[in-house]
């Protein structure tokens, strides 16, 4: 069985002096899962890897339980099939002539929601979008991200699941970065 190419995206790690890791000690921490051509992005928390195919929930849920174990805080972490990345992008029902690149985002959930929640979840009204497909919401913010109601809390109240954005420019460079 040959190897598949995999992403990490963790959350607020590194971010305001707050729960610092190292990025030489995480991939320290994936080292020990026998995962090869690893490489991070950015202090933000990106690990790229290849591996043979895993279960990509329970994967996180490992790197998880060593941030906590090693670190003593709690870190979501998302993996993600680079191909099924490569795929969701090319849907992204945003992109158009008069659409700045910066104001789009990728927020990647940990799992698909269940359906009944993902009727009731309705866009905000100050004039951000969104468009979820599978476990992958498209956003298209008016003005800046951290400013727009559509963070990865909201997507985790409403959907019960855990959540972590990306902008457009860092989830095409991830992309570009495996592809070599």
């Amino acid at each position: 069985m040959g190897k598949h190419k995999y992403i990490s995206l963790l959350r607020g790690i590194n971010v305001g002096g707050r729960r610092k890791i190292l990025m030489k000690d995480l991939k320290e921490l994936y080292q020990k899962e026998e995962v090869e051509e690893l490489q991070t992005y950015i202090q933000s928390g990106n690990v790229l890897f290849q591996s043979k195919a895993i279960v990509e929930a329970d994967f996180s849920q490992v790197i998880k339980e060593r941030i906590q174990e090693q670190y003593g805080f709690d870190v979501p972490v998302i993996t993600v099939d680079l191909q099924t990345l490569k795929n969701v992008v090319k849907l992204n029902p945003y992109f158009g002539e008069n659409v700045s690149i910066d104001s789009l985002h990728l927020t990647v959930l940990s799992i698909i929601p269940e359906k009944d929640k993902l009727e009731q979840i309705v866009s905000p009204v100050n004039g951000d979008e969104f468009f979820i497909h599978d476990r992958f919401v498209f956003i298209h913010c008016q003005g800046k991200y951290s400013q727009s109601k559509l963070s990865n809390q909201y997507f985790e109240k409403k959907l019960g699941v855990e959540a972590t954005t990306r902008n457009w420019k860092t989830v095409e460079k991830l992309i570009a970065l495996h592809e070599n």
